[in-house]
């Protein structure tokens, strides 16, 4: 019997359509990385854009129930899109788009019901101040209240789609506790004991010595000391890093913090144990553990939604605008000098990896730098005359928006720099205390360093210490607003400024 099962499982594999296969790993890859964990924000930006759907359809489908004549228009689509996004809004204003929030069906059904109320009152109430009576407010009622249960419904396959993922393992907050002894096993016991806390604890790292430091903790393995801690957490993409090493060993935990600055992870300090007893709004907990928050990810789930959805959106828009731009300077470069048009350089991007960074060339072929160990100056002959004028304008940069389309790259952000890049012959990473924290965030195209000036050589220490304090100010401060601002600020910039050869 098992020998025809597996017989019959294989003739299945075979016959199946290649093109299924495709289109199955294609969909998967959407929403599961490398380790087949799901992916928070395209999660929530599924949720996001459903309730978009669902209030704009449920306005032609309410005129329909009551037998009111409907006739679309772009008219009518703008207005309801418009509502719609102001619905999001207010969800948005309630928590609701987040994991933990979309959990709880319950609550969420409240929101949605007091959110679209909201929604209501606020659309009569211009109706009326304007004196707008196309739209009856029998209209807006049934508008509202099939908008409620089509948002009530995307929110129950929400929270069954979310509760399937966790049980299967998939959407946890992979966690390292740093630190061991009976701090770290209390901690343990306690987390486990505690259901609600959805997350995995990969291991524990703990520099002791000794003989016990060897095995295991509460049934949690030693993973390694601190020293392998950073790149274990890029590797197996950690989310969560709790520290049970008591504040009293202000040293040594300043030690561990130092490293951990530079990932893309949430940061606590375990106080389960603490005799220190603060105001309650000064801890957060994690389940009923109570946490010092001590470094948060620059971007929550949902801000990384909003930021790329901008990406996205604004680089193909601003690719089809550029598009004949790119096209002359193209031709210019293949004119100008023998060689290819593009010039691909590996440079470190988010979480510190190698990303294949895409520019216009601006040398000579035979005198190109890949990595960059010697920078660009005034005058290099190793510079074409093409080229001059590009690098200067910053023309060279903008097929980098096709980065940023791939998602390798955002519009704004620190801006990638090449393994080899020295300052007074000096590794940059050997310049700045703790300089790998910019890649904390995607790199940009363009970013605060080079609107304030910060841009081109940094044949100094004091350049490059400015152009990251500039990098790691944005990072703390990011909102939609300032990406837009500086991206308007960034052609006067480029007016202006006079460091880039």
């Amino acid at each position: 019997m098992p020998q025809k099962s597996d017989s019959s499982s294989h003739i299945i594999l075979e016959n199946a359509d290649p093109r299924w296969e495709r289109a199955a790993a294609w969909a998967k890859s959407l929403f599961f990385d490398r380790l087949g964990s799901a992916s928070r924000p395209k999660l929530l930006l599924a949720v996001t854009i459903a309730d978009l759907v669902s209030i704009v359809v449920a306005w032609p489908l309410a005129n329909a129930l009551l037998g009111n004549p409907f006739e679309p228009s772009w008219r009518s689509f703008a207005a309801t899109t418009l509502v719609a996004m102001l619905a999001v809004y207010v969800l948005r204003r309630q928590w609701s788009y987040s994991i933990p929030s979309l959990r709880g069906f319950t609550s969420q059904a409240l929101k949605v019901l007091t959110s679209l109320g909201a929604v209501a009152l606020g659309i009569s109430g211009v109706a009326f101040l304007f004196d707008h009576d196309e739209v009856a407010p029998r209209e807006i009622a049934a508008w509202m209240e099939l908008s409620a249960v089509f948002l009530c419904f995307v929110r129950s396959l929400a929270a069954w789609t979310i509760d399937r993922l966790t049980r299967t393992g998939s959407l946890v907050r992979r966690t390292v506790i740093v630190g061991g002894g009976q701090d770290a096993e209390d901690l343990i016991r306690e987390l486990s004991a505690d259901p609600t806390n959805h997350m995995r604890i990969l291991g524990v790292f703990d520099d002791r010595q000794d003989a016990r430091a060897a095995g295991s903790y509460g049934g949690i393995a030693r993973l390694g000391t601190f020293e392998t801690l950073t790149d274990f957490c890029r590797d197996a993409g950690v989310d969560l890093l709790i520290v049970t090493v008591p504040t009293r060993a202000e040293e040594r935990l300043m030690q561990i913090l130092y490293k951990l600055f530079t990932l893309q992870v949430d940061v606590r300090i375990s106080a389960l144990n603490s005799k220190l007893r603060l105001n309650s709004r000064a801890y957060s907990f994690i389940g009923r553990v109570p946490m010092l928050a001590v470094m948060d990810k620059p971007l929550s789930d949902w801000d990384r939604v909003l930021k790329n959805v901008e990406d996205r959106v604004l680089a193909a828009l601003l690719l089809l605008l550029v598009s004949p731009v790119m096209a002359l300077v193209a031709l210019a470069v293949r004119l100008d000098s023998k060689g290819p048009i593009f010039f691909r350089q590996k440079r470190y991007g988010f979480n510190s990896e190698l990303i294949e960074v895409l520019k216009f060339r601006s040398m000579y072929v035979e005198m190109e730098d890949a990595t960059a160990s010697k920078q660009v100056t005034r005058g290099d002959p190793r510079v074409t005359p093409v080229g001059r004028f590009i690098r200067r304008t910053s023309l060279d940069e903008l097929p980098q928006l096709i980065n940023v389309v791939k998602g390798e790259m955002s519009l704004v952000g620190p801006r990638p720099h090449a393994t080899g890049a020295k300052a007074e012959r000096d590794l940059y990473e050997n310049v700045v205390q703790g300089y790998f924290a910019r890649h904390r965030m995607k790199p940009g195209v363009t970013g605060w360093a080079q609107i304030n000036g910060w841009r081109g050589e940094t044949d100094t220490h004091e350049k490059l210490v400015r152009r990251v304090e500039h990098d790691l100010y944005y990072i703390d401060n990011w909102s939609v607003l300032f990406d837009l601002y500086i991206i308007a600020m960034t052609p006067v910039s480029l007016l202006t400024g006079k460091n880039a050869y």
